[in-house]
């Protein structure tokens, strides 16, 4: 990973919420975000960012409770570079539980 994944805040992403759903390819609880590398059906492997690691522990999200081919479904905020398939997650749901990462920032119809 280069240097311009060393974001912080929200500004690299866009305003609008999406949903990804995949499957689990890889988890990091690494600082400064865990991530997670989700495979999905349509669109390749996409980097799903998290909290800080406080934070997302905060949500429930600890390790363990989630592994490798595991299906999950990411709520969150994609890249404004449209090239890089990321998001920062606001939730995520790992075979039917839910993590609300930032609760305050989960965007409801």
């Amino acid at each position: 990973m280069t240097g311009a994944y060393a974001h912080h805040g929200w500004s690299w992403a866009e305003a609008d919420q999406i949903e990804l759903s995949g499957t689990i390819q890889e988890i990091s609880m690494a600082p400064p975000h865990p991530t997670l590398d989700v495979a999905t059906e349509n669109d390749g492997l996409w980097r799903v960012e998290l909290a800080n690691l406080r934070q997302t522990e905060r949500s429930g999200f600890v390790e363990g409770v989630a592994k490798v081919g595991d299906p999950v479904v990411a709520l969150g905020n994609r890249s404004l570079d449209h090239n890089e398939k990321r998001m920062k997650a606001v939730r995520i749901t790992v075979a039917g539980k839910v993590y609300d990462i930032y609760p305050d920032r989960i965007q409801t119809n």
